[in-house]
This record gives C-alpha cells, structure tokens and sequence, in this order.
C-alpha cells in the first residue's frame, strides 16, 4: 500500500509539470517543423513558443494502441506522443488546449481529457508516417475502445486531424 502511495504522489508530481525543468532547454529543429506549442508553456525554443519537427516529438517517448474509429473501416494501429507527456515536457499549465489544424479547424481538449484518457498526438498509422492527405501529420486520437464513453461525438469532435498549432489555455 505504501509504495501505490509513494506511486501515486510521483505520478501527480510528473504530471503537474514538475519534471520540466529536468528536460532542459528545448533544441531548435532540425527539420521541416510540424508543430506549434503556445500559450502557458515555460520550455520553448523561439520566442514565447516550442517549435517541433518530428524528430523532436517523437523523443518526447511514444506509445501505441489499436482502436476502431468513426473515419476507418476496420480497427487502426496508432503511434505517437502521450499529450500528457507533451504538456509535461513544455511545463504546460492550463484547463485545456486549443488543437488547431492546417485547414483552420480548431477544437478544445480539456485537461481533465489529456489526463484521463490516453489521449495521443498520432504520427503514425498502422507503422506508416501519416501523410496530410490521410489526416497526417499528426492526429489527436482517443482511444476510443478503451471506454464505452469515448464513442461519442463530443470525443470524435476533439480527434483534430492535420494537426499544426497546440494553445495551452
């Protein structure tokens, strides 16, 4: 019991943004960059926001789920970066962020989501980079099979697809 304890309060620590100023200063990319983080973030690389490439996401760790989804016909591997670890790694603090996508369509993730919920920033579908035309090169999904609840559209409507521009609020 005491070690779920001890457990516990390190996984509230990590996860309030804590563990930030461990990751050290954000390296500027090196490739094309497919990401824009702003708003209540402490660890950026130009000016008052975090610019990454691929590279850079990806080292931020990565998981992997399977999931049906509304947009495929069959069950679909995803790949990428845990939005709370994200948010971790930029020291982000807020109520919620704003996912913008190349075409301008925007919706509003709370926290609570990022932290409930196994909510990832998907790079990859089925082992393949995705590409702009099929919802890459990033792709906010749930995963929606891991709860009954997440089959809604309030869900599908945060799975922001062509993911360029994160706002922490």
């Amino acid at each position: 019991m005491r070690n779920f304890i001890l457990a516990a309060i390190i996984a509230v620590l990590g996860l309030s943004g804590m563990g930030a100023a461990e990751a050290g200063p954000l390296p500027a990319p090196k490739e094309r960059p497919i990401l824009t983080v702003s708003g209540n973030i402490s660890v950026t690389n130009q000016g008052n926001t975090a610019v990454f490439d691929r590279a850079m996401l990806e080292a931020v760790g990565t998981v992997s789920f399977e999931t049906e989804t509304p947009w495929y016909s069959e069950p679909v591997k995803f790949e990428g970066v845990p939005l709370a670890k994200l948010m971790q790694h930029l020291g982000a603090k807020g109520e919620h962020i704003v996912v913008t996508a190349l075409n301008d369509y925007s919706s509003d993730i709370p926290f609570t989501d990022i932290m409930k919920y196994n909510v990832i920033l998907a790079t990859k579908q089925n082992g393949q980079y995705m590409s702009v035309r099929d919802k890459g090169p990033l792709f906010i999904v749930y995963p929606f099979d891991s709860d009954p609840e997440l089959k809604h559209q309030t869900y599908y409507g945060r799975s922001v697809w062509q993911v360029s521009k994160i706002a922490v609020k």
